[in-house]
This record gives structure tokens, sequence and C-alpha cells, in this order.
């Protein structure tokens, strides 16, 4: 009551015995949490006013909800709040009305913007050479609602014109993500590769060449992108490269197919570790701008043609087709995000005005290229089929005159369709392609959706993928032979089982009773997952228990004699336990 009236601090953890609590398998992966940078500096940028609920509390819970794959916030409200709450060592967590404020107070754009980067800038520092090779890729977010009037994208996995709005997305080789770019209005791939994530990485990322190193090897490169066709375009390769910044991308307009003697084998080592052999065949190529760059083929089965641009001077044709190949990893880690962590859900409706510098495309340029691109795509049927009339064998004067007076219409209305065409260009050409949106008619402008609150969810989100990555890791050195991903089951079946809560002020610990699995494989693999995480010493938030995991039939767990180091903290655990 007291807290309710803000007159009461906040409180801490206090464990108490429990069995079979619901959901309490999350707890596994704390130590991979915190060691992720959940916690790390997030009080630097988040304050909350005095109250029951400490800061950390709502961190740790929305971490636990988007591992145990509580789609949405709503949800809660049918759960009991006293079991949530015995994870987190609280009598109870908020209600959601009370959870959905407290996440919009602290979801101020510039402080989550602040500390997604602080994120970004740590994972890089931790693992520099995953760092020097970049993904970059977009992602629409589609809107179904009708509180927000949102610029239109097209979906590609839907196929369709929705409204929506677009993030830009930069990965790893293997998928592990460092940070996003949300854009309300899209301006491409392009604009936003230049004017914002170069910049960015150019100060971010960790261990490039020094001036003097890049001056004295030509083909050095400070790091290398790699995005689709989307990204294609013979002018900014060329002004990357003079930045020194090496690109792999499809080629958009490869030409005729190579001759099949060129291309011999080579062996590509893909990013999870696995092997293949591929027919690859290179050749230097000039672009529409006179820019040369390196052009490496690969040869499928059936024929095919797989076209791949560099501008890297140091990688092997392997090495380029492997960094091209990968970009599957980055496709892979969104559609997981959208399938596992609920990316595209909305968590407000609130909408806010956008700002009326904001560039958009001009409606009235807009308009005449609809119309100039459905004028354009009936001319081709009535160019080929204007070429195709003739008369076979001999040509009978009747005959004659029926095919000319249809090829005089067809002629026609051909010009005139050319005709038509020019004039739509012309006045096209006149427009102004993008004008800011306060020059835009009010019928005609834009709001967006008002984005803090999920733009932190969306962060605690990354930190939870990147934990379950390294904890994936560790089960699959002990289940080698399982298909890829199959770890990432066993771990989520963990996450959404029971598990009972012991804690003892004695010794200072809590401990993690696990269930035992069916099936004697698990169970081993299990068993070294709670080994490690023993190991590790970490400590929960707010308390001065030291968490121990163990399998609820009692066995030993016996910790490794290479265990990763503890943690200095319950707030700071050393960032070898689980690399980025």
């Amino acid at each position: 009551m007291l807290a309710s009236l803000g007159k009461g601090g906040p409180v801490a953890s206090r464990f108490q015995p429990c069995a079979d609590v619901p959901k309490a398998g999350v707890l596994v992966a704390l130590p991979a949490l915190l060691a992720s940078g959940l916690w790390e500096q997030a009080e630097e940028h988040f304050q909350l006013p005095q109250g029951y609920y400490q800061l950390v509390h709502l961190f740790l819970l929305v971490a636990f909800l988007a591992l145990a794959r509580v789609k949405s916030l709503e949800s809660l409200r049918y759960c009991a709040p006293g079991e949530w709450g015995k994870v987190l060592g609280l009598d109870r967590i908020p209600e959601v009305r009370t959870l959905r404020e407290k996440l919009q107070l602290l979801g101020q754009e510039k402080k989550v913007a602040a500390w997604a980067a602080k994120l970004s800038q740590r994972w890089m520092a931790e693992d520099p050479q995953s760092a020097g090779t970049l993904y970059v890729d977009g992602h629409v977010r589609p809107y179904h609602g009708s509180a927000a009037r949102l610029p239109k994208h097209y979906v590609p996995r839907q196929r369709l014109c929705l409204r929506a709005t677009t993030d830009y997305w930069v990965n790893a080789m293997d998928g592990k993500p460092f940070f996003v770019v949300h854009r309300p209005v899209d301006p491409g791939l392009l604009k936003v590769l230049e004017e914002e994530i170069v910049p960015r990485l150019e100060k971010e990322v960790p261990h490039q060449p020094t001036a003097q190193e890049l001056a004295a090897d030509p083909k050095l490169d400070k790091f290398l992108l790699v995005f689709d066709r989307e990204g294609y375009s013979p002018q900014v390769l060329q002004r990357l490269k003079e930045r020194r910044i090496g690109c792999l991308t499809y080629h958009k307009h490869p030409g005729p197919d190579w001759p099949a003697e060129e291309f011999q084998l080579g062996t590509i080592k893909l990013a999870h570790g696995n092997q293949e052999q591929l027919k690859l065949a290179e050749r230097r190529t000039v672009l529409s701008n006179g820019f040369e760059v390196r052009e490496v083929r690969c040869l499928d089965e059936t024929g095919h043609q797989t076209s791949v641009l560099a501008t890297a001077d140091k990688l092997s044709r392997e090495a380029i087709a492997a960094g091209m190949f990968a970009r599957w990893s980055q496709e892979n880690f969104l559609k997981y995000m959208r399938e596992h962590y609920a990316l595209d859900r909305l968590l407000s409706y609130q909408v806010e005005p956008m700002d009326e510098t904001t560039k958009v495309v001009n409606p009235a340029w807009r308009k005449l290229d609809r119309m100039v691109r459905s004028l354009a795509a009936k001319l081709p049927p009535k160019l080929a089929r204007f070429g195709a009339m003739h008369l076979p064998g001999t040509i009978e004067p009747e005959a004659m005159e029926k095919l000319l007076q249809k090829k005089a219409a067809l002629q026609q209305d051909i010009e005139q369709i050319q005709t038509q065409l020019q004039k739509l260009k012309t006045e096209r050409a006149n427009l102004d392609h993008h004008l800011s949106l306060g020059q835009v008619p009010q019928s005609e402008r834009f709001d967006r959706l008002s984005s803090g609150s999920k733009d932190l969810v969306d962060t605690i989100k990354l930190v939870a993928y990147r934990a379950e990555t390294a904890m994936a890791q560790v089960v699959r050195e002990a289940l080698p032979h399982w298909r890829q991903d199959e770890e990432r089951r066993l771990l989520q079946s963990l996450y959404g089982s029971e598990a009972d809560l012991i804690p003892n002020e004695a010794t200072g610990t809590l401990t993690v009773r696990l269930h035992y699995p069916a099936n004697a494989m698990l169970a081993g693999a299990v068993q070294r997952l709670c080994a490690e995480l023993t190991a590790t010493e970490t400590v929960f938030p707010t308390t001065k228990l030291r968490l121990v995991y163990l399998l609820a039939d009692g066995r030993p767990v016996e910790v490794p004699t290479n265990h990763l180091k503890p943690a200095d903290s319950a707030h700071k655990p050393s960032p070898e336990i689980y690399p980025a």
C-alpha cells in the first residue's frame, strides 16, 4: 500500500522455498543474460520513480517473458502474478497496465538509443573478428491497425503493399545482432547505409587499420559490409571503396552466363563451421559508372549462375562466396525473431506526429510514377504483337489488306502509348521527387507510432537472443550430432518448464532444481549446462544468493575443470562467461 502511494521504497528479491514453480526453468538463462549486458550500464541510462518494483526487476521480467515465448504483455492478464513473482523473488509481478506505464516511462527514445549503442559497442569489442564482417538488411514491420496513418511499403514475405515501418539490422556473420536503425518513413537501404550505418560503424568497429596501415596497403579495408540487391549501386560501391570499406552484394545485371569450363571446385566454410564445395569462377567487371570490381560466380547443379560483386581485394573467391551466402544467417535471425520473440508485435498504439522536416515522397510524383509504370507495362506486349504480324505462304490481296489495317491500328495504339508515356515522364521529371512533410497536403501526411517502449523491449529481446545463442553453444558441444537449432528447442523446453527453488541463507545459495528430462541424452546435455551455469557463480541481483543449478533426481553436478571465470559481482559477470 505504501508503495502504491509512492511512500514505500523498492523491495529486494526474497526467495521462499517453492516446488514446481511454473516457468522457473527460465532462471537457467540468468547468467547468460547478465553476461550479455542486460543489467550493465542500465542504471546509468534509466531511472524509475520510487515504488515497489526496482528497475532490475522490470528488465529481468521482460527478458524472462521473451525467453519463455510469452508473445505479448496482454497474455499476462491470464497468468497468476504470484507465480511469475516467485521467479523474481517477489510476491507478484506488476499488472499489465502498470507494466505498460513503467515501460512507457522508461522508453524515452534518446535514452534507449544510448543504451543500445553501448551494448552494441560492448558486443563488438568482445568479438572483434565478427565485427569485421557486417551484414545489413531491411525488415518491414506491417501495421494492421487504424490508429495511425503510416506510409505503405512492399512486404516481400506477404507479397503485398501494406502500411508499415522499416528497420535496418546490422548483424554478424553467424546472425547475432549488433544494432538496428528504425525508420518510420523508409528512405531506402542506400541512403540509410551511407548516412547513418557507415558513419556509426567507422566509429564503433574495433581494431580498424590505422591511417598509416591503409596508406601502406591500397588493398586493405577498414571492415566488410554485405547486403543484398537492394544495396546494388555502382556509385555507392565506389564511394564506399573510397572510404576504404569493402562490400559484397549480388550483381543486379549480371549479363550472359560464363562458360562452364571457367568454373573450378572450391571449398567454402559456412558461418556455423560446416564446409561445402562449390563451383566458382572469377573475372574483373567494369560497372556502368566505369568502376572496376571483382565478380565471382557460383554454378549450381541446375546450371544457374549466381553473381556476386566484391570490392574487397584481400579476400579469396572462396571467402567472397562464403561471405555472401552467409547472408542467410541474418535472414534466419529475422525469421526466428518474428516467430519466437514476436519482433513485429506492437507494444503501444499511441500515435505521435512526425517531424515536418522529414523527407517523404512527393504524392504528386508518386501518382505520376504509378501511371508511368502502368502504361510502360502495356507497351512490350503490343510491340511483340506488332512484330509477329505476318502472313505465311502466298499473300492474297484481301488478306494483305486486313493485315495492313490491323498493323496500322496497332501501330497507332503503340504511338499513342509512347506519346502519352513520354508526356508523363516529362511531367514526373519536372516534379520534386521528395518533399518535406510540412509541404505535403494534410490529407497525405503520415503519423508515427510511439516507439520508445517497443525499442526498449526490442533491445532487451536482443540481449535475450544473444544469451540464448551463448547457451545453445554449450548444449551444441554436448550434442555435436544434433541438427542445427535443435539445441534451441531444448532450451525452449527448459525455459517453459517447472523448477524447484531452494534458497539457503546459511550457504548463500539459491538452488534451481530442474525436472529430469525423459531422454537420457538430453539429460546429459542439461547436466553439462547446469555445470557451466553453476561455475559462473552468478549472484541473483538485489540478493546475496549465488545460483546453483542441478537436476531434480539429485545427481551431483560435476563442475568442469576448465570452467569459465566466475562473475565479479551480481551485476557485472565476466564477459568471458559467454562470449558475444
